[in-house]
């Protein structure tokens, strides 16, 4: 049973991977969010592929900043609470009870509580002397 989660975490690292490469190129769809998932999903699937993610040139340029610093660019907060904003709305409207439909809400603000105080807001020149 424990090999088939580290397989299924690994597919759904390489799963987000994409979706974040996807992401640098579709101004829409944010990629650090997708490149974090993908690290966390790499940790607990493998180490060699989460030891490769971590020497990548993409982790380093997208997540290394964010978490090292705790540090995005107001256009990278606003991306991800966009896709969030999508992803809660959705589970609102599909949840059947309204004890769901609270919970999903108040998750949702405190995602805009945490990006907003806890995640500080730099520069994008700033991100590059990070």
């Amino acid at each position: 049973m424990r090999k088939l989660v580290n397989y299924l975490c690994v597919v759904l690292g390489f799963l987000f991977l994409a979706l974040g490469v996807i992401g640098m190129i579709l101004p829409i769809l944010p990629s650090t969010p997708f490149f974090l998932l993908a690290t966390v999903l790499f940790a607990k699937g493998s180490t060699r592929f989460h030891q490769w993610f971590l020497s990548s040139k993409l982790y380093k340029k997208h997540v290394e900043h964010v978490i090292k610093n705790k540090a995005m660019t107001l256009q990278s907060k606003i991306k991800v609470l966009i896709m969030l904003g999508c992803f809660f709305i959705i589970g609102i409207i599909i949840a059947p009870i309204w004890h769901a439909k609270v919970v999903i809400l108040l998750i949702g603000l405190f995602h805009l509580y945490y990006f907003f105080f806890r995640i500080k807001t730099v520069t994008k020149e700033e991100v590059t002397e990070l």
